[in-house]
């Protein structure tokens, strides 16, 4: 008898799994693309400066120290840091989803029921030895275990879990990726406040230059060599260049503050290398193989487990079209007397039962999750391609970058040098009036100008250094 209502409910099982597994929905699918070009520049070096560790990279002691406090002090870095310690905390949760649930129960109560009721009638029925009758009302003493399983058959727990590893892994990958900007960003801003001091150095040099010049306007205008729109035009130059300090001062307190925004710190003055930013060569940057982008970029991981954390989803939502199996069993003593509850087995219950459930009809909930995960799974495939894409694209920007920056940096320092003769040499036509004053206003402007722009021009080489630097991959290890 109990053999032929096993094979039946056996029987009834594998049909309800056959039924189910038949019926899952078909998806398209899409597998992601790796490949990359095979160089950058038809250069087959595998030699790769990313995996150069910053404080090599950075040689200059001042910026070092800069970076150092900013891996320890930046709120958005210590913001990250706790974003992996709730992915570390999800991995336990789904790790506790496929172990057994146990618990301790232990409850008191009274109940008081109606004599002419099926379990009034029942109690007053039961035989209770001599000197223990029945308590009316009657009280209810519970004390146990209780443990609950679902048996992973279908491995939807363990996907979850491996899910879960995947999005810490991710995170892990993220928090690098942070690393390596902010460390670029520290960077970048302290070369242009090196740069925004040796123009405020070149203004304080030209204004002195102005002045002396201005100074011989007025001796020659007593003299009756020029008029007074000489020296008034020579006096309006002086006042622009003056009233130009304080637009680069305020960018050196900006550019400052930022500075100290990011290494975590109320305003101060920041420490830095004072003079020779003009003088400063930019570090040789080796790019490698375009390959090794998947490996040193931290984005391109973070992306790469978040797709195989977006494919596990897929088959965890796959198995809720599957039966589930759950195990449930109790062990305890219940008693209406406190003094009987750990008699033996009078008092002693427990309880051991299987449950397999599978869905049968209406599954547009479970059918809607699948196709949300596929859907997921797709979009974190042409993320991790766009992220591989973007990574090979800021590469050949750099280097593009450092190659013309290099020529307009040669072509810009034989401009400003053509520029200083011609103020030398402008100033001497002027004093033996061989040439007007304006060619001297002219020639003085044009100098100043080309200063500022070969200082920005060097600020640009020094910031593709570091970009290169980051955009390789560099700075998170």
């Amino acid at each position: 008898m109990y053999k032929r209502i096993a094979r039946i409910g056996l029987g009834v099982a594998f049909l309800s799994i056959a039924i189910t597994g038949c019926k899952t929905p078909v998806l398209v699918t899409r597998t992601e693309n790796r490949n990359v070009p095979g160089s950058f520049d038809s250069s087959q070096d595998s030699t790769n400066t990313a995996r150069m560790k910053w404080r090599e990279f950075f040689t200059d002691p001042n910026l070092v120290s800069l970076i150092d406090t900013a891996l320890h002090n930046n709120q958005e870095l210590n913001i990250t840091l706790q974003e992996i310690e709730i992915s570390r905390n999800e991995i336990q949760a789904r790790k506790g989803e496929y172990l057994p649930f146990v618990g301790l129960r232990g409850s008191m109560g009274v109940d008081k029921v109606g004599r002419y009721t099926v379990q009034g009638a029942t109690e007053a029925t039961t035989e209770i030895k001599p000197g223990k009758e029945m308590p009316d009302p009657v009280p209810n003493f519970l004390a146990g275990a209780f443990a609950t399983w679902e048996i992973d058959i279908w491995n939807k727990l363990h996907n979850a879990k491996k899910a879960a590893v995947n999005r810490y892994l991710g995170s892990i990958e993220g928090r690098n990726f942070l690393v390596t900007n902010l460390i670029s960003e520290i960077a970048n801003s302290y070369y242009e406040l090196l740069a925004l001091d040796t123009q405020l150095d070149i203004l304080n040099r030209n204004i002195e230059i102005q002045t002396n010049a201005l100074k011989i306007v007025r001796l020659q205008k007593e003299a009756t060599k020029v008029t007074e729109l000489a020296v008034r035009r020579f006096e309006a130059q002086v006042l622009n260049t003056q009233s130009m300090q304080y637009t680069i001062r305020q960018r050196i307190i900006e550019t400052e503050n930022r500075i100290n925004f990011l290494v975590g710190r109320y305003p101060q003055p920041v420490t830095r290398t004072v003079g020779g930013f003009e003088n400063m060569l930019p570090a040789a940057v080796k790019a490698g193989l375009p390959s090794q982008l998947l490996a040193n970029r931290p984005d391109i991981r973070q992306a790469e487990q978040e797709l195989a954390a977006t494919k596990l989803d897929v088959q965890v939502a796959k198995a809720r079209f599957y039966p589930s199996l759950g195990i449930s069993a109790g062990f305890g003593y219940n008693a209406f007397n406190p003094a009987y509850i750990i008699r033996t087995p009078q008092s002693l219950l427990f309880s051991l039962a299987g449950d397999l459930t599978a869905p049968l009809v209406n599954k547009n909930a479970i059918k809607a999750a699948y196709f949300n995960a596929n859907a997921k799974q797709i979009q974190a495939v042409f993320n991790y391609e766009r992220t591989i894409l973007n990574a090979y694209i800021e590469v050949a920007n750099q280097l593009s970058n450092i190659t013309n920056l290099e020529k307009s940096y040669d072509l810009k320092s034989r401009e400003v040098q053509a520029l200083t003769q011609s103020v030398t040499i402008s100033n001497t036509l002027f004093m033996s009036a061989r040439a007007d004053y304006m060619e001297v206003l002219l020639t003085q402007r044009d100098a100043l100008e080309s200063r500022f722009d070969l200082v920005e021009t060097k600020m640009k080489q020094m910031n593709a250094m570091v970009n290169i630097y980051r955009a390789l991959g560099g700075g998170w290890n």
